[in-house]
C-alpha cells in the first residue's frame, strides 16, 4: 500500500509544480502581449472539449466560449499543440497574406505524416508559387473550361439517370462517384472502369487517416492509411512514368490535356531549366484528389440538405434553373461555363452553403519570428489557427448566422472579395480550383433540381473529424412532371 500512496503523492507534487510553472509562464507571456487563454490539462490540453464540440450541432461553441472569456484572439492547447486561435477576420487576413518570411504552414502530425514532406500544404517559396501558377493557369484556360463543363455534365446526367430506379439514395455517397471521377479525369485522364475503382478504394482508405491519433503501429488508423498511400503512389508513379515517356517521344510538343501534362511539360523559368521532381508530382497528384472525395461532394450534399429545409429558397432556385433549361431547349445551344456561373441565385445558394458548412474550418500556420498583429504577439515557433468557422458564424459579420439565407448575398455583394468569407482560404494559398468547385456544384444543382423532386429523411451534420452527414443524407426522388418542366 505504501508504494501506491507514494505514487499518488508524487503525481500530486508533479501536478502542483506543473500548474505553478504554467502560471508563471502565462504571466510572462501576458506581459509580452501574448493573447490570454488556457492550456487546459497536462499533455492533452483542451483537446477533449474541442473534439466534443465537433460532435454537437454547434461546433463553433469551443471557439465562442473562449472568445467571450478572452477576446477574439486567444491561446489554447489542442491536438498536442499549444496554439493561438484567431476569430478576428482582420487578423486572419494578415496571417493568410504574410507567407514564407513570417508564417509557414503547420498542421496536426497525422496530416503531415500522411501527406509527407512534398505536400503542397508544407511547400513554401518558389516551388509552391510555381505549382499554384501552373495549376491555376490550366484551370483558367478556355479549352479546359469548355472540356470540363462537358465532362461534368455527362457524369452528372449519367448518375442522375440511375437514381430514378433507386428506392433510397444516399446523396453523400452517390455524389462522391461524380466528383471523384471528374477530378481524376482532370488530373490524370483516367475514366470509369477498374483502374478508377481501384484508385478510389485505396484513396478512401488513405483519406480516413488525415485526422487521427498520430501512432504508426500496425493496425492503427494512421498505419492503414500510410499503407494505402504506398499503393496509391505505385499506381500514380506508373501513370506518371508512362506519360513522361510518351511526352519525350513526342519531343514535348502538344497541348496539355490534364494537370499531369501541365506539370510534366513545365521546365521552369527560362533561366532555370529544371523539371518538377517526380516524387513531388506524384504526391501532389494524390493530394489534389482530396476535393473530389471530401470538400466538393460535401458542399453538394449540404446544399441539398439546406434546400430541403428551405422550400422558399428551393422554389426560387428551381424557377431560375428551369428558365435556363427552357432557353437552351429553345435555342438548341449547348451549355457553357458562363451559363452556369451566371445563375445569380444559384451562386448565392452556393455561397450560403459554403458559409454554413465550413468544410475547411480554418488554416494552421507557424510563426518563423515574433509577429505582432493588432496588439497581439505571436511568439516565434508558436502555431496560429485562423478560424474561418468563427468568422462565418459570428453575428457581428452575418445577421442570424445560423439561418440558411441565400438572399443575404444580394446585399453583401461579391462573396470572393469579402474578408469575412474565406471558404477557399486566402492570400498566396487561395485555392486555385475555387471557380471549378462552384461550376461543379452549379451543374449538379441545375440538372438535379430540374430533373427530380425529392423528400429528404431526417439527418444531422457531424463536424469532426471532417464535416459530413451522419446518415449520408438519405432521400427519395420522383421525376418532375412535364407541366413543371
Amino acid at each position: 500500500m505504501e508504494w501506491i500512496w507514494g505514487t499518488w503523492f508524487l503525481v500530486a507534487v508533479l501536478t502542483v509544480c506543473w500548474y505553478r510553472h504554467r502560471s508563471v509562464k502565462n504571466k510572462i507571456y501576458e506581459r509580452r502581449g501574448v493573447p490570454k487563454g488556457s492550456s487546459g490539462w497536462p499533455l492533452i490540453g483542451e483537446t477533449l472539449d474541442f473534439i466534443a464540440c465537433g460532435y454537437t450541432s454547434r461546433p463553433v461553441s469551443f471557439m465562442d466560449k473562449r472568445k467571450h472569456l478572452y477576446g477574439k484572439v486567444f491561446k489554447t492547447h489542442i491536438l498536442g499543440t499549444p496554439i493561438i486561435v484567431s476569430t478576428d477576420p482582420d487578423v486572419n487576413k494578415v496571417v493568410l497574406q504574410n507567407h514564407g518570411n513570417t508564417f509557414i504552414p503547420a498542421y496536426p502530425k497525422s496530416i503531415t505524416e500522411l501527406l509527407g514532406q512534398n505536400s503542397i500544404l508544407q511547400t513554401n517559396g518558389y516551388l509552391q508559387k510555381r505549382l499554384h501558377a501552373l495549376i491555376g493557369g490550366f484551370l483558367r484556360s478556355p479549352q479546359f473550361k469548355a472540356r470540363i463543363t462537358k465532362d461534368i455534365e455527362n457524369s452528372v446526367k449519367l448518375t442522375l439517370a440511375c437514381w430514378k430506379d433507386m428506392h433510397v439514395i444516399h446523396i453523400q455517397e452517390e455524389i462522391r462517384k461524380i466528383t471523384f471521377e471528374v477530378l481524376v479525369k482532370m488530373l490524370i485522364s483516367i475514366g470509369p472502369g477498374g483502374d478508377l475503382d481501384n484508385l478510389k478504394r485505396d484513396f478512401e482508405e488513405f483519406i480516413k487517416g488525415l485526422i487521427c491519433v498520430p501512432i504508426k503501429l500496425p493496425g492503427t488508423r494512421l498505419y492503414k492509411s500510410l499503407k494505402a498511400k504506398e499503393r496509391l503512389l505505385k499506381k500514380v508513379e506508373r501513370i506518371v512514368q508512362e506519360r513522361k515517356l510518351s511526352i519525350e517521344e513526342s519531343d514535348g510538343n502538344g497541348t496539355p490535356n490534364d494537370a499531369l501534362d501541365v506539370l510534366l511539360y513545365d521546365n521552369g523559368e527560362p533561366n532555370e531549366k529544371q523539371c518538377l521532381p517526380m516524387d513531388f508530382i506524384c504526391g501532389n497528384i494524390i493530394e489534389m484528389m482530396i476535393p473530389g472525395e471530401e470538400t466538393v461532394p460535401t458542399a453538394m450534399t449540404l446544399a441539398i440538405k439546406f434546400l430541403s429545409d428551405s422550400p422558399v429558397a428551393l422554389k426560387q432556385l428551381l424557377v431560375e434553373n428551369l428558365e435556363l433549361k427552357r432557353q437552351k431547349a429553345d435555342s438548341g445551344d449547348d451549355y457553357g461555363w458562363t451559363d452556369y456561373m451566371s445563375l445569380s441565385f444559384t451562386q448565392n445558394v452556393i455561397s450560403e452553403t459554403l458559409r454554413l458548412a465550413n468544410i475547411i474550418n480554418g488554416v494552421w500556420r507557424k510563426a518563423v519570428k515574433d509577429v505582432e498583429i493588432k496588439g497581439h504577439l505571436i511568439p516565434q515557433g508558436w502555431c496560429v489557427l485562423a478560424s474561418f468557422i468563427s468568422v462565418h458564424m459570428d453575428e457581428d459579420n452575418y445577421e442570424d448566422p445560423y439561418e440558411f439565407n441565400p438572399w443575404r448575398w444580394e446585399k453583401t455583394g461579391a462573396a470572393v472579395n469579402n474578408t469575412c468569407f474565406t471558404p477557399f482560404g486566402g492570400g498566396q494559398r487561395l485555392c486555385p480550383g475555387l471557380e471549378l468547385s462552384r461550376l461543379e456544384i452549379s451543374i449538379f444543382l441545375h440538372h438535379f433540381v430540374t430533373t427530380y423532386g425529392w423528400i429528404a429523411e431526417k439527418d444531422e451534420i457531424v463536424s469532426f473529424p471532417t464535416v459530413k452527414m451522419k446518415r449520408k443524407l438519405p432521400i427519395k426522388v420522383t421525376p418532375l412532371s412535364a407541366t413543371v418542366i
